[in-house]
């Protein structure tokens, strides 16, 4: 009888070891199939791709705008169209019944370079602009005087700066191009309707310059009078207005950055 109850309790000890046993291997094996399909699937390991762009409002139109005026430039019958289209507001508003000429074209000058100035502001960052200007002629004085020198380790030890320098600069070159979307647009616009005014029949092409009596309809050679004479309207006017966007932009910088009384004293 004893030996009977032994064997039961070796059987009953045999039991749980045995059934350990066999789900351990099954265990294992479900930790494999995890492993390999984690390991299989097509996004394990693999870093996150950069995010979809998004949509610009602003980039679609100055694209627009680029392409419409290299249209313009070489189709008549759009430059025209558009020319007529802005006419719609600037007849009524500074047409003047076709009478005052000199005027009209000074006023017509005067929005063409506001506007072209304001786009021009709008999408330079003058501080930016300063800084990488100062970068750039203290790292041509610095990598100059590394040439002379011929040593290997100072002009590699420029690179990285070199870099970070030609970077900026390309920025500063893409935001002057959406300038010049808007700017390209405008002048094609605004001078194609300027001449179809001044061709217009109701208007007088007879105008006194300086004492003598021009008409706006002759030409100077292969340009005609009255682009020679906008252009002097134009040229002066784009450059007092973009100086003083300009320094009105980094004035309102300089004075955002002022600390809260003055300047700051010495530490106590």
């Amino acid at each position: 009888m004893s030996g009977g109850a032994e064997d039961a309790s070796g059987a009953a000890e045999d039991a749980p070891l045995a059934s350990s046993s066999s789900a351990a291997p099954d265990a294992t094996e479900a930790d494999d199939s995890t492993s390999e399909s984690a390991d299989s699937s097509p996004s394990a390991g693999r870093p996150a791709g950069p995010p979809a762009p998004q949509f610009k409002p602003s980039t679609f139109i100055l694209t627009f705008l680029f392409v419409l005026g290299i249209l313009m430039l070489f189709d008549s019958s759009t430059r025209t169209g558009v020319a007529t289209a802005v006419g719609i507001a600037l007849t009524p508003l500074i047409g003047f019944g076709y009478h005052h000429v000199l005027l009209t074209m000074f006023l017509a000058g005067l929005i063409e370079m506001a506007l072209t100035a304001l786009a021009y502001n709008w999408a330079t960052d003058w501080v930016k602009t300063a800084r990488t200007q100062s970068w750039s002629s203290a790292f041509r004085k610095v990598q100059m005087e590394a040439l002379k020198s011929g040593k290997k380790d100072r002009i590699d030890a420029l690179k990285p700066h070199q870099t970070e320098v030609t970077r900026l600069s390309g920025e500063l070159s893409i935001a002057q191009l959406k300038g010049m979307a808007v700017t390209w647009f405008l002048v094609i616009a605004i001078y194609t309707w300027v001449g179809l005014f001044i061709g217009n029949p109701q208007t007088d092409p007879l105008v006194n310059v300086g004492g003598a009596m021009v008409n706006l309809r002759h030409s100077l050679g292969p340009i005609p009078d009255w682009i020679v004479l906008f252009s002097l309207y134009t040229f002066p006017l784009s450059y007092v207005l973009r100086r003083g966007l300009k320094h009105y932009s980094l004035r309102r910088y300089e004075l955002a950055h002022i600390p809260v009384g003055g300047a700051a004293g010495p530490a106590a």
